[in-house]
């Protein structure tokens, strides 16, 4: 089995209804500042932009 080293899970919510709706893997040293991705969220039935939880 790989090693994970760096990468921590995060989880990303919406920004408009605060749902949260996606999981994804970060390189926490290359990469300090908090995730901002547009993605499509089902509840808004729209893409929104996603933020990484606190």
């Amino acid at each position: 089995m790989a090693k994970q080293g760096n990468r921590q899970g995060k989880t990303l919510y919406c920004s408009v209804c605060g749902n949260e709706n996606y999981r994804t893997n970060k390189n926490v040293k290359n990469t300090t500042e908090r995730l901002e991705i547009n993605k499509f969220c089902p509840k808004c039935n729209k893409h929104t932009v996603h933020k990484e939880k606190k």
